[in-house]
């Protein structure tokens, strides 16, 4: 049976892809951040799974205010990268696993949760982004992320969005869904978005790194009293944007001791402040069955 073996987590920030593509990730402002991801790109190539469930959020280009799915789940056999007004990232095609998703979707539906199924959509840098911080650059000659992607996007730039305590459960049932799939696959589980920030008001520009520190600890030993934390102090302690954390809780729905196993093992963790006035978390958790 496939079994979800670790979860990833990282924050999705824009100027990070634009710094990777023009080549500036040496740069002493951008050094320290890309820093923190060489561990993670090289235990990336050395458990390489057979999909990543990557959990993320559109910003405007596959879906408009005129349709907001609240969770949507790929399930089309590939995605191009988005034009997201000044042309798509040079990165490859996103290949997806339609039998994998379509099942998810289809044990996650039964399990009371609403999807939307979505055919055929453009990805933005709140998916491609992830996937160049942990697995690079693609060289020329072998252009190609390294395993198939399940894009799942989560609306958290519209209210209402869904609750902490809703992405959590959610988690559970993607778990319960993978585990039921009949191929033996390894597949990783992502959440991405956040940290702390805020891009507009008198708040723009806001980081909290005490706040943004004590909600990892919390994420990593006490899911459930996470889950509960109110939209409410996300948008005061985290800035507006920083609802977007509630997408960490799928994935660390997902982990095993959620049902009953052990507690996943912390990898690797990584925060640094600033990236183009937002703060960058980075967490890595091992699956224990």
């Amino acid at each position: 049976m496939a079994k979800i073996t670790a979860s990833v987590f990282t924050s999705h920030v824009p100027a990070i892809g634009a710094a990777m593509d023009l080549g500036k990730t040496q740069e002493p402002y951008w050094q320290p951040l890309f820093k923190g991801y060489e561990y993670s790109r090289q235990w990336m190539k050395d458990n390489k799974p057979d999909v990543v469930f990557l959990v993320f959020n559109d910003h405007a280009t596959a879906f408009s205010l005129e349709i907001i799915p609240t969770f949507a789940i790929g399930t089309a056999a590939q995605y191009q990268p988005a034009d997201e007004g000044w042309g798509p990232r040079p990165v490859p095609v996103v290949k997806g696993h339609p039998q994998l998703a379509s099942h998810i979707a289809q044990s996650v539906i039964q399990q009371d949760f609403d999807l939307t199924i979505v055919n055929k959509m453009d990805v933005d840098h709140g998916l491609t982004v992830p996937l160049s911080l942990v697995c690079g650059s693609p060289p020329k000659e072998h252009f190609e992320w390294p395993c198939p992607v399940i894009p799942f996007a989560v609306n958290v730039v519209q209210y209402p969005v869904p609750s902490g305590r809703r992405c959590l459960e959610l988690g559970k049932a993607i778990r319960r869904a993978v585990e039921s799939f009949d191929e033996p696959l390894n597949v990783h589980i992502w959440g991405t978005g956040g940290m702390s920030h805020q891009l507009q008001g008198p708040r723009a520009g806001l980081i909290n790194r005490a706040w943004d520190n004590a909600w990892m600890d919390k994420l990593i030993a006490d899911p459930e009293a996470t889950a509960d934390i109110p939209h409410i102090e996300y948008v005061r302690e985290a800035g507006s944007e920083g609802i977007e954390l509630v997408m960490w809780l799928i994935a660390r729905g997902a982990m095993a001791d959620l049902a009953g196993g052990a507690k996943p093992t912390p990898l690797h963790r990584f925060y640094h402040v600033p990236a183009s006035n937002t703060a960058v978390g980075h967490l890595i958790l091992n699956n224990q069955p």
